[in-house]
């Protein structure tokens, strides 16, 4: 699925660098299509490549994906310039409004606060609420996930004695799942988080079934028995040097734990071995257009508040 952002957006030229199809917002209104609406709430430090990484997922399909960036209104970003946010991000008071087909809402490395203590909670819980009535599928990732899970069904979460951090196998435990159509029966995820969503309290909810675990991560992926609300603990988005990345910011803090099953023979001084993008990849599309596309109504968008 094309992705309609603006011509100027960093993302445009990376992913048109790596032959994904991209659409400008003037050539989509060319076409007599209705695009799928997907708002991303990125918290992520570095936002622009947090955009990309979404967004080169989203892509490649035959329908026009409509994307509306979203930053927090009341918090000021330090690590992504003020006027890439003026250009091309929204804040929630220009869009509550608005309807979208689905919301993705990533994580954010304050994981170790108590949820309210983080500045923007309060916004931030508007959104979730917001969310019910005017968002058909979310998908909450990693910290987002935490987040979201605490405010819907009240799961609490816990603090890991160290880093948990890199590339883990995960099992099927829906193996009925359209989100895991197509994808293999042992799969790869990037986890890279020191906090996890209680899992006793996750399994025994009753609305809310796993989808996919990790002997080693625990749970990845749940989600909501009607299959509007999906939960993700780890980082399919992730870059190949996501990680590496992640790993030299902690080292020169003096954290020291190497991403296991990341480098070759979890060296740091050798290559990187990625093993997860192609499952990555399918579960994107999967829920597009399982959750979002085939299961929205048509004239959900063109609703008025």
């Amino acid at each position: 699925m094309p992705v309609i952002i603006p011509e100027n957006l960093p993302a445009s030229q990376i992913l048109k660098d790596h032959g994904i199809f991209v659409m400008n917002p003037e050539r989509a209104n060319t076409q007599d299509i209705r695009p799928v609406r997907i708002c991303i709430l990125n918290l992520m430090p570095d936002k622009i490549t947090a955009e990309t990484q979404l967004l080169s997922k989203l892509s490649n399909g035959i329908l026009q994906v409509d994307i509306t960036l979203l930053a927090i209104e009341n918090h000021t970003s330090k690590n992504t310039k003020q006027v890439h946010l003026d250009e091309f991000y929204r804040f929630f008071s220009d869009i509550e409004d608005e309807y979208f087909d689905g919301m993705i809402i990533t994580g954010a490395p304050i994981e170790l606060l108590d949820f309210k203590e983080v500045t923007y909670w309060d916004e931030l819980t508007k959104i979730f609420e917001w969310s019910k009535t005017h968002v058909f599928a979310s998908l909450f990732i990693c910290w987002g996930s935490q987040a979201a899970l605490k405010y819907f069904y009240d799961i609490e979460k816990n603090i890991f004695k160290e880093k948990l951090t890199g590339v883990f196998e995960h099992i099927k435990e829906k193996p009925d799942s359209k989100l895991l159509i197509g994808i293999d029966d042992l799969f790869y995820v990037p986890q890279s988080r020191n906090t996890e969503s209680d899992p006793i309290a996750t399994r025994n909810h009753p609305e809310l079934e796993v989808i996919a675990s990790s002997e080693v991560s625990g749970i990845h992926l749940v989600a909501s028995k009607n299959g509007r609300q999906v939960f993700m603990s780890g980082h399919p988005e992730y870059g190949k040097e996501t990680l590496l990345k992640e790993y030299q910011r902690d080292s020169a803090l003096g954290m020291m734990t190497i991403p296991s099953n990341y480098f070759k023979n979890d060296d740091p001084n050798e290559a990187i071995q990625t093993r997860w993008m192609s499952a990555s990849s399918i579960f994107f599309q999967n829920w597009l257009n399982y959750f979002v596309y085939q299961e929205t109504d048509y004239d959900f968008t063109s609703k008025k508040s």
